[in-house]
Protein backbone atom coordinates (compact mmCIF):
# COMPACT_ATOMS: atom_id res chain seq x y z
CA UNK A 1 0.00 0.00 0.00
CA UNK A 2 1.29 3.62 -0.78
CA UNK A 3 2.19 5.49 2.06
CA UNK A 4 0.76 9.47 2.37
CA UNK A 5 3.66 11.45 2.45
CA UNK A 6 4.21 13.22 5.91
CA UNK A 7 3.31 16.77 5.18
CA UNK A 8 -0.04 15.76 4.20
CA UNK A 9 -2.76 16.92 6.59
CA UNK A 10 -5.55 14.53 8.39
CA UNK A 11 -8.24 15.48 5.10
CA UNK A 12 -5.79 12.91 3.64
CA UNK A 13 -5.97 10.56 6.03
CA UNK A 14 -9.81 10.77 6.08
CA UNK A 15 -9.81 10.35 2.13
CA UNK A 16 -7.54 7.04 2.39
CA UNK A 17 -9.83 5.67 5.50
CA UNK A 18 -12.89 6.30 2.98
CA UNK A 19 -11.48 4.44 0.05
CA UNK A 20 -10.71 1.87 2.21
CA UNK A 21 -14.07 1.24 3.54
CA UNK A 22 -15.14 1.58 0.08
CA UNK A 23 -13.24 -0.52 -1.15
CA UNK A 24 -14.00 -3.27 1.28
CA UNK A 25 -10.64 -3.19 3.53
CA UNK A 26 -12.23 -2.15 6.52
CA UNK A 27 -15.43 -3.47 7.33
CA UNK A 28 -18.57 -2.93 8.96
CA UNK A 29 -17.98 -3.36 12.83
CA UNK A 30 -14.23 -3.94 12.62
CA UNK A 31 -12.61 -2.32 15.64
CA UNK A 32 -9.59 0.55 13.90
CA UNK A 33 -6.56 -1.07 15.13
CA UNK A 34 -4.51 2.45 15.48
CA UNK A 35 -1.06 1.46 14.83
CA UNK A 36 -1.56 -0.78 12.47
CA UNK A 37 -3.34 1.71 10.12
CA UNK A 38 -0.76 4.11 11.14
CA UNK A 39 2.17 2.00 9.66
CA UNK A 40 -0.37 1.30 6.39
CA UNK A 41 -0.54 4.95 5.60
CA UNK A 42 2.76 5.97 7.10
CA UNK A 43 1.28 8.71 9.74
CA UNK A 44 1.55 9.24 13.42
CA UNK A 45 -1.25 9.06 15.55
CA UNK A 46 -2.49 12.58 16.15
CA UNK A 47 -3.68 13.04 11.98
CA UNK A 48 -4.92 9.99 12.34
CA UNK A 49 -7.06 10.56 15.33
CA UNK A 50 -8.39 14.03 13.46
CA UNK A 51 -9.01 11.92 10.62
CA UNK A 52 -10.90 9.41 13.09
CA UNK A 53 -13.10 12.52 14.31
CA UNK A 54 -13.91 13.82 10.81
CA UNK A 55 -15.07 10.46 9.56
CA UNK A 56 -17.32 10.06 12.75
CA UNK A 57 -19.09 13.03 11.84
CA UNK A 58 -19.75 12.17 8.49
CA UNK A 59 -20.99 8.68 10.23
CA UNK A 60 -18.58 6.27 8.67
CA UNK A 61 -16.82 5.82 12.05
CA UNK A 62 -17.79 4.89 15.16
CA UNK A 63 -15.91 6.25 18.40
CA UNK A 64 -16.38 4.36 21.55
CA UNK A 65 -14.76 5.96 24.87
CA UNK A 66 -12.25 3.06 26.25
CA UNK A 67 -13.05 1.04 23.35
CA UNK A 68 -11.32 2.85 20.29
CA UNK A 69 -13.14 3.17 17.03
CA UNK A 70 -15.01 0.92 14.74
CA UNK A 71 -16.40 0.93 11.11
CA UNK A 72 -20.04 1.88 11.02
CA UNK A 73 -22.59 1.20 8.27
CA UNK A 74 -26.11 3.43 8.41
CA UNK A 75 -29.45 0.93 8.60
CA UNK A 76 -31.67 0.47 5.60
CA UNK A 77 -33.50 3.44 6.53
CA UNK A 78 -30.17 5.68 6.72
CA UNK A 79 -29.52 4.99 3.16
CA UNK A 80 -33.12 5.58 1.69
CA UNK A 81 -33.45 8.52 3.47
CA UNK A 82 -29.92 9.93 2.26
CA UNK A 83 -30.69 9.10 -1.55
CA UNK A 84 -34.22 10.96 -0.87
CA UNK A 85 -31.97 14.00 -0.20
CA UNK A 86 -29.62 13.55 -2.21
CA UNK A 87 -31.99 13.38 -4.99
CA UNK A 88 -33.71 16.70 -4.29
CA UNK A 89 -30.75 18.52 -4.18
CA UNK A 90 -29.51 17.07 -7.17
CA UNK A 91 -32.31 17.22 -9.11
CA UNK A 92 -32.37 20.80 -7.87
CA UNK A 93 -28.92 21.18 -8.87
CA UNK A 94 -29.83 19.75 -12.66
CA UNK A 95 -32.71 21.71 -13.22
CA UNK A 96 -30.75 25.35 -12.10
CA UNK A 97 -27.41 24.21 -13.87
CA UNK A 98 -29.40 23.67 -17.31
CA UNK A 99 -31.14 27.43 -16.73
CA UNK A 100 -27.81 29.05 -16.08
CA UNK A 101 -24.86 26.95 -18.00
CA UNK A 102 -22.89 28.09 -20.67
CA UNK A 103 -21.68 26.53 -23.76
CA UNK A 104 -18.39 25.94 -22.49
CA UNK A 105 -20.42 24.40 -19.49
CA UNK A 106 -22.11 22.12 -21.28
CA UNK A 107 -19.01 20.80 -23.55
CA UNK A 108 -17.05 20.09 -20.05
CA UNK A 109 -20.32 17.70 -19.31
CA UNK A 110 -19.73 16.13 -22.32
CA UNK A 111 -16.16 15.73 -22.27
CA UNK A 112 -17.09 14.25 -18.61
CA UNK A 113 -19.81 11.65 -19.88
CA UNK A 114 -17.46 11.11 -22.79
CA UNK A 115 -15.34 9.55 -20.15
CA UNK A 116 -18.06 7.64 -18.60
CA UNK A 117 -19.17 6.12 -21.85
CA UNK A 118 -15.27 5.27 -22.51
CA UNK A 119 -15.17 3.32 -18.69
CA UNK A 120 -18.73 1.77 -19.69
CA UNK A 121 -17.20 0.05 -22.62
CA UNK A 122 -13.85 -1.13 -20.87
CA UNK A 123 -16.12 -2.48 -17.77
CA UNK A 124 -14.25 -0.07 -15.59
CA UNK A 125 -16.65 0.25 -12.65
CA UNK A 126 -14.16 2.23 -10.42
CA UNK A 127 -13.11 4.92 -13.41
CA UNK A 128 -16.62 5.26 -13.88
CA UNK A 129 -17.93 5.84 -10.45
CA UNK A 130 -14.60 8.31 -9.90
CA UNK A 131 -15.63 10.29 -13.16
CA UNK A 132 -19.57 10.53 -12.31
CA UNK A 133 -18.18 11.91 -9.10
CA UNK A 134 -16.62 14.57 -11.21
CA UNK A 135 -19.85 14.70 -14.06
CA UNK A 136 -22.08 15.13 -10.65
CA UNK A 137 -19.88 18.05 -8.65
CA UNK A 138 -20.02 20.24 -11.74
CA UNK A 139 -23.41 19.88 -12.45
CA UNK A 140 -23.91 21.06 -8.89
CA UNK A 141 -21.16 23.85 -8.98
CA UNK A 142 -22.94 25.22 -12.07
CA UNK A 143 -25.71 26.35 -9.78
CA UNK A 144 -23.69 28.83 -9.06
CA UNK A 145 -25.46 28.69 -6.07
CA UNK A 146 -23.05 28.90 -2.73
CA UNK A 147 -25.91 28.01 0.21
CA UNK A 148 -27.05 24.63 -1.87
CA UNK A 149 -23.15 23.63 -3.01
CA UNK A 150 -22.22 24.00 0.84
CA UNK A 151 -25.04 21.93 1.89
CA UNK A 152 -24.64 18.79 -0.70
CA UNK A 153 -20.27 18.91 -0.20
CA UNK A 154 -21.67 17.83 3.51
CA UNK A 155 -23.73 15.00 2.16
CA UNK A 156 -21.30 14.24 -1.21
CA UNK A 157 -18.62 12.59 0.15
CA UNK A 158 -20.35 10.00 2.22
CA UNK A 159 -22.99 8.98 -0.84
CA UNK A 160 -19.78 8.44 -2.68
CA UNK A 161 -18.96 4.86 -0.89
CA UNK A 162 -22.55 3.95 -1.40
CA UNK A 163 -22.29 5.32 -5.07
CA UNK A 164 -19.81 2.61 -5.41
CA UNK A 165 -21.52 -0.30 -4.22
CA UNK A 166 -24.70 0.06 -5.70
CA UNK A 167 -22.97 0.27 -9.36
CA UNK A 168 -22.14 -3.79 -8.53
CA UNK A 169 -25.73 -4.35 -8.50
CA UNK A 170 -26.97 -6.55 -11.30
CA UNK A 171 -27.85 -4.45 -14.48
CA UNK A 172 -27.32 -1.09 -12.61
CA UNK A 173 -24.23 -0.23 -14.79
CA UNK A 174 -26.28 -0.13 -17.64
CA UNK A 175 -29.11 1.51 -16.39
CA UNK A 176 -26.91 4.01 -15.09
CA UNK A 177 -24.71 4.88 -18.19
CA UNK A 178 -28.44 5.58 -20.04
CA UNK A 179 -29.93 7.27 -17.53
CA UNK A 180 -26.54 9.74 -18.16
CA UNK A 181 -27.00 9.74 -21.32
CA UNK A 182 -31.11 10.66 -20.67
CA UNK A 183 -29.60 13.42 -18.83
CA UNK A 184 -26.80 14.74 -20.54
CA UNK A 185 -29.46 14.98 -23.55
CA UNK A 186 -31.82 17.21 -21.46
CA UNK A 187 -28.73 19.30 -20.72
CA UNK A 188 -28.35 20.31 -24.33
CA UNK A 189 -31.60 20.60 -25.17
CA UNK A 190 -31.78 23.12 -22.24
CA UNK A 191 -35.20 21.08 -21.00
CA UNK A 192 -34.72 22.13 -17.14
CA UNK A 193 -37.80 20.52 -15.58
CA UNK A 194 -36.98 17.26 -17.50
CA UNK A 195 -33.25 17.65 -16.46
CA UNK A 196 -34.83 17.91 -13.25
CA UNK A 197 -36.82 14.70 -13.10
CA UNK A 198 -34.20 12.51 -14.83
CA UNK A 199 -31.59 13.37 -11.99
CA UNK A 200 -33.96 13.18 -9.42
CA UNK A 201 -34.95 9.54 -10.51
CA UNK A 202 -31.38 8.58 -11.20
CA UNK A 203 -30.32 9.10 -7.58
CA UNK A 204 -33.82 7.60 -6.34
CA UNK A 205 -32.67 4.15 -8.72
CA UNK A 206 -29.30 4.15 -7.22
CA UNK A 207 -30.72 4.17 -4.08
CA UNK A 208 -33.33 1.46 -4.34
CA UNK A 209 -30.06 -0.41 -6.00
CA UNK A 210 -28.10 0.25 -3.07
CA UNK A 211 -30.99 -1.26 -0.85
CA UNK A 212 -30.85 -4.78 -2.80
CA UNK A 213 -27.25 -5.09 -2.75
CA UNK A 214 -27.66 -4.52 1.42
CA UNK A 215 -30.63 -7.01 1.45
CA UNK A 216 -28.77 -9.60 -0.66
CA UNK A 217 -26.11 -9.43 1.92
CA UNK A 218 -27.39 -9.55 4.98
CA UNK A 219 -27.74 -13.15 6.45
CA UNK A 220 -31.98 -13.23 6.81
CA UNK A 221 -32.66 -13.45 10.49
CA UNK A 222 -33.63 -16.94 12.12
CA UNK A 223 -37.16 -17.45 12.85
CA UNK A 224 -39.69 -19.51 14.83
Amino acid sequence: MQKIAARSLHQDVASRIREMIRKGVLTKGQRVVEAELCAAVGVSRTPLREALRVLSSEGLICLVPNKGAFVSEPSLDDVREMFEVMSILEGTCARMATERMSAASLAKLERLHDKLEQHYARGDRDGYIKTNNVFHELVQELTGNRILNGILNGLREKILLYRYRQIFEAKRFDESIQEHRDILSAFRNREAEAAEALMKSHLVRQGQALVRVYEANTPAKPTG
